[in-house]
């Protein structure tokens, strides 16, 4: 295992994440849904999520460059990583976040 695959894998690593989306759509509760499973499956004990409603805090979108919704991004660990989507492919989405290697 290379160094690059152990920090992709360490079992300390804390996650924070971060999950716009533009109401209660069933878009944005179907990104919230795979996210939520996917981090309980593989993250448990080491994230949170925060979900920031564009409708109600559209200034917020600038910050992070949000141009499509939902959109996922992953603050910690470093470097930051942007997902946009419903999150329901799980193999791309590990793999965004590093999760998970290409092979």
């Amino acid at each position: 295992m290379t160094t690059a695959d152990q920090k992709a894998t360490s079992s300390d690593e804390f996650w924070r994440l971060r999950l716009y989306v533009a109401g209660q759509t069933p878009k944005a509760l179907k990104a919230f849904e795979n996210l939520k499973r996917i981090c309980e499956e593989h993250l448990k004990g080491r994230y949170t999520i925060e979900v920031i409603d564009l409708l109600v805090n559209p200034q917020l979108a600038e910050g992070d460059q949000i141009i499509a919704i939902p959109t996922l991004i992953r603050n910690l660990p470093t470097p930051i990583k942007k997902i946009i989507g419903d999150l329901s492919n799980t193999e791309k989405v590990l793999v965004g976040l590093d999760l998970k290697r290409v092979r």
